[in-house]
């Protein structure tokens, strides 16, 4: 574990001096207010340059909660977050990376299926989750339960896979931790295949 004073020095490098502008983002990544592909551009150089990054999180400012008019903040949001990860992608690659990340693209609420009456959607009990990576398995956890048959009596969703299992995959085959003392009730759960 690197003391606070160690990694600071080694992210001196990194700050731009005496107050100015941060420089521009490197080709590929999507011009933005959002503060997101500035901050995935920050870790690929962060990475390059050799620190000893285990697990990061980096959330998007972008607009999900779409309880309204659903099409006009849902779309160019999920377009932004698509191209800044497909970049980070071809950045990691083309710095030699590439095998030494995987990142996982979660929300922390699904929405349902059915619009409301203010054009959008309102949140929901299941929702999907994506390993990305030269080293991801490249597989479908669970099933698409389906809009005729597949959503529960207040209009969700049915979840057909656990997301603990998930954590639980990625704790073991990529991290190297058992998830058993981490993830509540892990012995239970099963283990896909998610890193190859």
């Amino acid at each position: 574990m690197l003391a606070h004073r160690e990694l600071r020095q080694q992210l001196m490098p990194f700050q731009p001096a005496g107050g100015a502008p941060a420089p521009g983002l490197p080709a590929g990544y999507p011009s933005s207010a959002d503060a997101f592909p500035a901050r995935m551009a920050g870790i690929a150089q962060l990475l390059a340059a050799g620190l000893p990054l285990r697990c990061v999180s980096i959330s998007t400012q972008s607009v999900f909660d779409t309880h309204n008019s659903q099409v006009a903040a849902f779309d160019p949001s999920l377009d932004q977050a698509a191209k800044t990860l497909y970049a980070f992608q071809r950045d990691l690659e083309s710095r030699g990376l590439a095998d030494r990340v995987l990142t996982l693209v979660w929300s922390e609420f699904g929405r349902r299926p059915q619009e409301n009456a203010s054009a959008g959607t309102d949140h929901g009990a299941a929702g999907c989750a994506f390993v990305m990576g030269t080293r991801a398995a490249g597989r479908m956890i669970g099933e698409w339960p389906g809009l005729a048959s597949g959503l529960d009596p207040l209009g969700n969703l049915t979840a057909t896979a656990d997301l603990r299992a998930l954590y639980c995959s990625l704790l073991e085959q990529w991290l190297g931790h058992e998830a058993a003392p981490i993830i509540p009730g892990a012995t239970a759960l099963a283990r896909p295949q998610v890193v190859r």
